[in-house]
């Protein structure tokens, strides 16, 4: 098998974002954005999905979080795209509900090829440190758009933003580390590409 491995270096005016995946790691995830809590839940989605990453950001956090947490988002969706390569083996497909106390969020991903994300999430509008907690909407859309994934996230239920924004976190990662998988040789479409 080769390696699925990727390095992606995004800058622009407003940020600039350093990504490194591997996606047949052993869960090792690292990430300083400015952000804490992003940080946290990066390292979130690295760990659980069993993936090696590392995120490196720096961004316009004066002005808000949202050039940082959108920019990271494209490079880690681009770096996604790029470790799978044709997707030859891949199960391609995945759907899990996670739960984190009262939180529960599901997850339902097809490594499809063509971006579309359904995102119902209400979480409350509030800070977690100085991460707002509607930024991870930005964040999946992001992300969801430069992997060319088809990504459904919905609340099952919960009231603590920490909560709702970790379970949907964890949830993604689980996807993913089940959708990467190899389960055969083939790419598996009927139309032979993805």
């Amino acid at each position: 098998m080769s390696s699925r491995r990727a390095v992606v270096e995004r800058t622009t005016k407003e940020t600039s974002v350093r990504v490194e995946l591997d996606l047949d790691g052993a869960g090792i995830a690292s990430a300083d954005t400015g952000l804490p809590f992003f940080d946290h839940m990066l390292q979130q989605l690295g760990t659980h999905a069993g993936f090696d990453l590392t995120v490196r950001a720096e961004g316009d956090l004066e002005v808000d979080g949202h050039h940082t947490v959108e920019d990271v988002g494209l490079a880690l969706g681009q770096a996604l795209r790029e470790a799978l390569g044709d997707k030859r083996g891949i199960r391609r497909f995945a759907s899990i509900t996670v739960p984190l106390d009262e939180a529960a969020v599901e997850v339902a991903l097809d490594l499809s090829g063509r971006p579309f994300v359904v995102h119902e999430v209400p979480v409350p509008a509030e800070m977690i440190g100085t991460y707002g907690a509607g930024l991870t909407e930005d964040f999946v859309r992001a992300f969801a758009t430069a992997a060319e994934m088809t990504l459904h996230v919905r609340l099952v239920s919960g009231r603590s933003p920490h909560h709702i924004v970790e379970a949907e976190f964890k949830a993604m990662a689980k996807c993913l580390q089940d959708a990467v998988r190899i389960v055969g040789g083939g790419v598996p479409s009927t139309k032979g590409t993805l």
